[in-house]
């Protein structure tokens, strides 16, 4: 797998995790809210991540895999298993469907937490670019 390869998924990531950092509203609906404050050292970490796989490959490439690995897990347990068990480690579910009320959804099912479009879309992205990276890390061993 070429390197171009790796880093296109990579670079579609990072405007769609700045959206997180500005807010997107449309009308009344929010796509996300401005959240720098929360989530601002992670923007900043995954960055540092793909500049660094653009110009230190070597390292780049397990910076990256392994940041959005972990990354993918936190998102994971803060969105996808309040869908699956009904709870999680952000609080109650309750305040999880109303923290994320005026967001944009596929689907509303009362006093059920299902993950808007904004995270079902960056969570998508995530999941590419480990995969996307995996492969590049196993095909750059077997050149070796």
């Amino acid at each position: 797998m070429k390197k171009k390869y790796c880093i296109i998924p990579q670079i579609l990531l990072l405007p769609r995790f700045f959206l997180d950092m500005t807010g997107a509203r449309f009308g009344n609906a929010y796509l996300v809210t401005c959240s720098y404050k929360e989530d601002g050292i992670f923007f900043l970490i995954y960055l540092a991540a793909v500049i660094l796989f653009m110009f230190k490959e070597n390292l780049g490439k397990w910076v990256a895999a392994v940041w959005t690995a972990m990354w993918f897990v936190i998102q994971f347990l803060c969105h996808e298993w309040y869908t699956i068990f009904g709870k999680g480690i952000m609080g109650s579910l309750e305040g999880k469907i109303k923290f994320f009320s005026r967001t944009l959804k596929w689907l509303e099912i009362d006093g059920r937490y299902i993950p808007d479009v904004y995270h079902t879309i960056l969570h998508i992205l995530i999941l590419t670019v480990i995969i996307t990276t995996a492969i590049y890390i196993r095909k750059a061993k077997r050149e070796i």
